[in-house]
């Protein structure tokens, strides 16, 4: 069996043939809110499905790509169509390709996602950074063998999502005049819904927005020494909150709906990022 290593050189190998880009910074888009890789200048997109050790997105409205291109003057890997442990997937799977990031020498990390709102103060359609997470898939990607060349057995998660960055993003947004929250973000596996029961549960521990992915992919980021901005799209709010019946067509109808105002953040950041 090869090496973690040995797969992530087979990958790059692969998509050197593709592109020379030399990225600095990564985004993963969530559900909807993939348009925003077509805006880069001089594309070019490889689909995850040719690249050697990726496994395949399954999900509808995630497409499966990795977008290579430059915005403000920074060269950006972009992320289409992530893949979930819901999916059947390991979460070193997962997280591959958070690892080909690091190896590629990405040190800068945008992470977005669709997710509930669990906080009675938000609204459909308000964009949250994420301050912390608390892990409810009850594993770790981590877990097995440390490869001490890549990150510490026992990286600290203090500093999960950067605070620099968090206020950089609110600056952004109260000068373009974009509604924003803070919040405590919560995953667990999926693929079904929370219940009423599992929502008031996870507003007595704290938890503005729940999800089913993003948290694994930030424990990996912060393995390999990234700095990380966690936006939330708050696409619905949590059975029981609201009476309106949850589906994925309601969570990329939300996000479609805001996706220029986040699209707008999100080039803005990127553009004063050091």
């Amino acid at each position: 069996m090869n090496t973690l290593q040995e797969n992530l050189s087979d990958s790059i190998r692969f998509i050197r043939s593709k592109t020379l880009s030399n990225p600095t910074v990564g985004i993963i888009l969530g559900s909807g809110l993939g348009s925003f890789a077509d805006g880069l200048e001089e594309a070019v997109s490889v689909p995850t499905s040719q690249i050697p050790n990726y496994v395949r997105s399954t999900v509808e409205g995630h497409s499966g790509e990795l977008v290579f291109g430059r915005l403000g003057g920074k060269e950006i890997m972009a992320v289409k169509g992530r893949v979930h442990y819901y999916e059947g997937y390991s979460l070193s799977q997962v997280t591959y390709v958070v690892r080909l990031m690091a190896a590629l020498g990405i040190r800068k990390m945008v992470v977005t996602n669709a997710a509930g709102g669990l906080n009675t103060s938000f609204k459909p359609g308000d964009l949250m950074f994420i301050t912390s997470q608390i892990n409810l898939f009850f594993d770790n990607p981590l877990r097995g063998v440390n490869d001490d060349s890549i990150g510490p057995r026992f990286p600290d998660m203090e500093s999960d999502y950067d605070r620099e960055y968090i206020l950089l993003a609110e600056q952004i947004a109260l000068n373009r005049g974009i509604r924003t929250q803070r919040g405590v973000y919560a995953a667990h596996s999926g693929p079904t819904y929370e219940t009423r029961a599992e929502v008031r549960m996870l507003q007595r521990m704290g938890v503005d927005a729940v999800g089913m992915s993003t948290i694994p992919e930030v424990i990996v980021a912060k393995h390999g020494g990234m700095r990380v901005l966690g936006i939330s799209c708050i696409t619905n709010l949590g059975t029981g909150i609201s009476h309106e019946k949850l589906s994925h067509d309601e969570v990329t109808t939300t996000a479609n709906r805001v996706k220029t105002q986040f699209e707008t953040l999100l080039r803005d950041f990127i553009d004063m990022i050091d």
